[in-house]
């Protein structure tokens, strides 16, 4: 996020104002993965694959016990999700695909022959259960959450983030249509969300956080 708090600009255009440490530091977090989440927005907007890059991190992941690559899993409520993303085009891992019966037949079919669908009747995705589903079905221990923000406020907002990597950049956006880490609502939390601090790195301009998500019991 940027020194004010925004995670892009008020065209929610693809983020490329960090660095390339900073790319490189969201490909070690997503190697650690057994499974990598994301929005559908997101996806959407920034077109990623989801992938690794062929440098040394499916090899150390294979040396821990891994696969080589993090099982690639979408969530979306409405499911009309295009299946020539380009997520769609490689089959490095799984994907599974969390959405509810409001996704349209055709779209179904499509996404069919490219991964797994879980649909529920309800409005809105059971994040709990998904994640339930990721361990018991898919013997998921870590999920990498990378956005978007409303999918991280959801998380959040039901205790379900227990770690927040955060890299501070030095630019100043300004204005209310950009969003935050937890996106456009004006609302506040349910409750205030205690954060502590584990970890943080300055390299160059940037500064990377780690910080553990307290819950309350």
């Amino acid at each position: 996020m940027t020194v004010d708090g925004k995670i892009t600009t008020r065209n929610f255009s693809p983020v490329d104002f960090t660095s390339r440490e900073d790319k490189l530091h969201l490909f070690r977090q997503r190697a650690l993965a057994d499974a990598v989440l994301i929005g559908h927005s997101t996806l959407k907007r920034d077109n990623v694959r989801l992938g690794l890059p062929k440098t040394n991190l499916p090899e150390t992941r294979i040396a821990r016990s891994q696969t080589p690559y993090p099982i690639r899993v979408i969530v979306s409520n409405e499911g009309k999700i295009d299946h020539r993303l380009k997520i769609f085009q490689t089959d490095i891992s799984p994907i599974l695909i969390f959405s509810t019966t409001q996704m349209p037949q055709n779209f179904r079919a499509a996404l069919r022959e490219k991964a797994t669908l879980y649909l529920t009747r309800h409005r809105h995705v059971d994040l709990a259960a998904m994640l339930r589903k990721l361990r018991s079905k898919y013997n998921v221990r870590t999920v990498a959450c990378e956005g978007g923000a409303t999918l991280f406020r959801s998380l959040l907002e039901r205790g379900l983030i227990n770690q927040l990597n955060l890299t501070v950049t030095p630019y100043i956006f300004g204005g209310a249509n950009a969003p935050t880490l937890t996106g456009l609502s004006k609302e506040f939390l349910p409750a205030s969300v205690h954060c502590s601090l584990i970890d943080m790195r300055v390299v160059g301009d940037e500064c990377f956080l780690t910080y553990r998500i307290k819950h309350r019991h």
